[in-house]
């Protein structure tokens, strides 16, 4: 080695006295933490997404489980864990009365397959399949002989129904049925508030959002591999991909907001609430957009320290391959945290 390399090496102190550099910032994400903690915490107690996702009948009762007497409710507090799915009396003719489906609502073991013309079919569906269609203290050999019966059993003719995965409702396949019972629905949604309309929004866009991380899982990789093979182009594409894409996205999200905008068919509320939605993302995609653009414009002669910091960040990643890993940890403890956020937000959803 020569005398300036040796002299270099003897000069360089590590840092001895270390402080936390963030203070601010660090008790900020801490006061995040304790408030999801806390918000998190209330959502499990007073909340009950497992009612949205099991089921629950007009007494109580929710499907596929056992369940505890509620005070004042008759029938409640029923052992339903052989009886899985929601069944409406009047799947035909649904209602909505103050954001409630006005029709009684059952546990049953099964769906009828088939179309039930008359009590007999009724009773008889009862004895073979162990699913009873009426209320539940009506017994299976008073279906005929109660003269109470047509009040207390669904609605005849019963349309054959089926029950879809996830979705533990018996739902007819009657093609008017299914109709009057999917506007039922669709109507309920559109008569929620905001906050219900979001989740719904994020619930049907789940695909979207898993096909964007694993394509940002995708994008990280290849920026780890371009840190530790190309470093001085690298710089420079970055930057350019990143003021092109700034420019891209602003330039999509204002097309979309005067598409959205001046569409006849946009009526419903969610798609009212979208429009305004895009135009908040075009304003700040905007605002990041021209801050970031006037950043390069001032610090465009520090480029030369952005490829020298990627050079040791080339260096590290040698000595330290398993940091190749890390995009795929970042990636599983997003979906995780996705997946729980949602369950917060069902268990709020039905807090009350």
């Amino acid at each position: 080695d020569s005398e300036d390399s040796i002299s270099e090496r003897q000069e360089w102190r590590p840092v001895i006295y270390r402080k936390c550099t963030d203070p601010l910032w660090l008790l900020l994400f801490c006061l995040f933490w304790a408030g999801l903690m806390f918000i998190s915490g209330y959502a499990v107690v007073a909340g009950a997404a497992e009612r949205l996702v099991l089921g629950y009948d007009s007494f109580g009762n929710i499907c596929g489980r056992k369940n505890t007497p509620v005070e004042g409710a008759n029938l409640s507090g029923l052992d339903m864990t052989n009886k899985k799915y929601v069944f409406f009396l009047n799947s035909c003719s649904l209602e909505i009365q103050s954001l409630k489906i006005s029709s009684l609502s059952l546990c049953v073991s099964s769906c009828p397959q088939q179309q039930l013309n008359s009590l007999e079919d009724l009773q008889s569906f009862a004895r073979n399949n162990g699913s009873l269609l009426c209320i539940y203290n009506l017994n299976v050999s008073s279906y005929t002989l109660n003269p109470k019966a047509a009040q207390l059993c669904p609605t005849l003719p019963v349309p054959p129904s089926k029950s879809f995965p996830l979705f533990n409702r018996c739902v007819p396949q009657n093609p008017e049925c299914y109709s009057k019972y999917a506007s039922v629905l669709i109507n309920m949604v559109n008569e929620m508030d905001v906050f219900h309309r979001i989740l719904s929004g994020i619930l049907a866009g789940r695909d979207t959002v898993i096909g964007l991380s694993v394509l940002a899982l995708a994008f990280s990789l290849m920026l780890v591999l371009a840190f530790r093979f190309i470093q001085t182009l690298f710089v420079h594409t970055l930057i350019a991909l990143v003021v092109f894409g700034l420019l891209f996205v602003s330039g999509v999200l204002w097309w979309l907001h005067y598409d959205y905008r001046n569409d006849p068919s946009t009526e419903l509320e969610t798609e009212k609430e979208n429009v305004k939605f895009l135009l908040g993302y075009a304003i700040f995609s905007t605002i990041v957009t021209v801050v970031l653009l006037s950043l390069i414009f001032v610090l465009r002669k520090r480029l030369q320290f952005a490829v020298q910091l990627f050079r040791i960040v080339a260096k590290i990643i040698g000595r330290i391959p398993f940091l190749l890993f890390q995009p795929l940890w970042t990636f599983l403890i997003l979906i995780v945290f996705w997946v729980f956020w949602v369950a917060v937000l069902l268990s709020l959803g039905t807090a009350g």
